[in-house]
């Protein structure tokens, strides 16, 4: 367990919440959030621990605070500030969704979120590209929406990352946490959501799959093809549960130049999900997610059909394909996934260039896929995938 007090578990004894209150607080050091506001949100809810719509109400109500001062900075044509209280919106009405059931209610608030996030991306980074990705040989007439991040001032093809994201997260998050660093050192993000993520889970209705090498190829093939992409110099990543999408992406798919798993998934998804389902129904503050969460995020009807499909969500025999340089990033203080899994997948991966990077409390990131430091986290991977890319 923590140490470190407050800043890590923003409320004792309720790992949901801090767990989820944590991920939105890791993306301040790119000025997203304000922790001022994360502050007074969990203020108001430390006396709501036991109301069912305590969370939803309170984020959902700074966020529309939030937004109200954008709405107002834009009719005055002051873009720049409305952009930065767009983002801030954003993230708030996202971790304000995150624990409403499937349904109208959750349609409405994710709604308001990617309003925000779109007003927020447009006026504060010139650079992003609103995109979508070919899908429809596998979904009839389906797209999955990213956001394509150019590092400015590189050459007419330049090294690009693909990034799938974790369970609970979105492409708005990755490109921000990701993005803005890869573009210093000269390399694009493509950051997208893919099946069971984001847009594309929400409004789209496509569930996610154990063989996501079918999606991470599609975002290979957009990317090749685009003239300010070098084909040869394309980086899959992902992070959270998007650790085992790069994985199953790396192994299948040998066209990306490198991989890069940011926190390793459970090497026994199945066990992880029955877990879940007991600590629920006994103390569901105790587990990371919300008991619905993966049945939605897959498709599944119960919790128990979420299970028999967990049991497809292995790298456990796939894992010795990977021959990509590839690396593990994980936190030693990990209570979402432990971190004896990241050695796990480690130890399968058949490429002879394999890094593993464990981030101890003293590193900082050492929480799950290191929400308690995220730059930490980011430059170490940027850093090696510099070191990694085959010479342009």
């Amino acid at each position: 367990m923590s140490t470190r007090g407050f800043w890590i578990d923003h409320f004792p004894g309720n790992f949901l919440w801090s767990n989820a209150a944590l991920a939105c607080k890791g993306m301040a050091p790119y000025g997203v959030v304000a922790m001022d506001e994360i502050d007074r949100i969990a203020e108001h809810l430390k006396t709501r621990q036991g109301e069912p719509q305590a969370w939803q109400e309170e984020w959902c109500a700074m966020a529309a605070q939030v937004e109200k001062v954008a709405d107002d900075a834009a009719a005055r044509g002051n873009d720049l500030t409305a952009g930065h209280y767009y983002m801030r919106a954003g993230n708030y009405y996202y971790t304000g969704e995150r624990f409403i059931p499937p349904g109208a209610a959750k349609l409405d608030v994710g709604r308001k979120a990617y309003r925000c996030y779109q007003a927020g991306l447009t006026r504060s980074y010139s650079n992003v590209e609103f995109v979508e990705v070919p899908y429809a040989a596998h979904e009839a007439g389906a797209t999955l929406p990213a956001l394509f991040m150019k590092a400015p001032g590189v050459p007419a093809r330049a090294p690009t990352v693909v990034i799938f994201n974790g369970m609970d997260n979105c492409k708005e998050m990755s490109v921000i946490f990701a993005g803005l660093e890869f573009a210093k050192r000269g390399m694009h993000t493509l950051a997208i959501d893919g099946p069971g993520q984001g847009e594309t889970l929400r409004f789209r209705g496509i569930h996610s799959r154990y063989d996501y090498e079918v999606p991470g190829r599609a975002a290979y093939e957009y990317v090749a093809q685009r003239s300010d992409v070098d084909p040869a110099r394309v980086i899959i990543m992902g992070y959270s549960f998007g650790g085992y999408y790069s994985g199953r992406i790396a192994a299948f798919e040998q066209r990306y130049a490198a991989g890069v798993a940011m926190t390793a998934l459970h090497w026994d998804l199945a066990a992880w999900q029955i877990r879940i389902k007991e600590k629920a129904e006994q103390e569901g503050n105790k587990v990371a997610q919300s008991n619905f969460q993966f049945q939605w995020v897959v498709g599944s009807a119960d919790a128990d059909a979420g299970i028999e499909v967990a049991k497809r969500f292995t790298l456990k025999d796939v894992a010795q394909q990977i021959t990509m340089p590839f690396l593990v990033t994980h936190g030693a203080n990990d209570r979402v996934v432990p971190v004896e899994n990241a050695q796990k997948l480690y130890d399968a991966i058949g490429s002879k260039r394999k890094t593993l990077r464990v981030f101890t409390a003293e590193d900082g990131g050492a929480e799950h896929a290191h929400v308690d430091n995220r730059s930490a986290g980011v430059d170490f991977v940027a850093d090696w995938i510099t070191a990694n890319l085959p010479a342009a």
